[in-house]
């Protein structure tokens, strides 16, 4: 097993299990917030896909292109807001992963393993100093916001899936 391959095993089971947290939620579903004060999982698919295309593109990989105005509607700032029209349906936000995805695993195979260890850009070396730990974080990343849909899920009587 190469680098990459455990890379990509982060990043398609986290994925995987993102999936199947969201399998039977709605679009009403996704303004839930856990507790009071906790991003909604609207907010945080947002996030999540705002996240991934901002540091492929940082690092000087070229990812599909989101919405204009989408990564600000998905600041911290942004987190607050309940108005529901101020975010996106359940579909919209599994293309825009799905894309974004996509172009994250093709990035990733383009890459030798001497590409793994070039430092990922300044903006992101306190988390992910060389570029194979930044691929390795967008998986980690997923993973860590999906472990918050559980309590979502709970709080909505859906059923455990994992």
């Amino acid at each position: 097993m190469t680098a990459k391959d455990v890379i990509k095993n982060t990043i398609n089971t986290c994925h995987d299990v993102l999936m199947a947290y969201l399998g039977d939620l709605g679009d009403k579903d996704l303004m839930v917030r856990a507790v009071p004060g906790a991003n909604h999982l609207a907010w945080q698919l947002g996030h999540m896909i705002a996240s991934e295309h901002q540091m492929l593109t940082e690092a000087g990989f070229t990812m599909p292109a989101l919405p204009n105005g989408f990564a600000e509607s998905y600041t911290k700032e942004a987190a607050t807001s309940d108005d529901s029209a101020k975010f996106h349906k359940k579909e919209q936000y599994l293309t825009w992963l799905a894309e974004q995805r996509a172009a994250t695993l093709a990035a990733l195979d383009a890459l030798s393993d001497a590409d793994l260890d070039k430092q990922a850009p300044e903006s992101m070396r306190e988390y992910a100093p060389t570029i194979g730990v930044m691929f390795n974080i967008v998986g980690i990343h997923v993973c860590m916001h999906a472990a918050q849909f559980v309590a979502v899920r709970r709080k909505l009587g859906k059923p455990i899936v994992i």
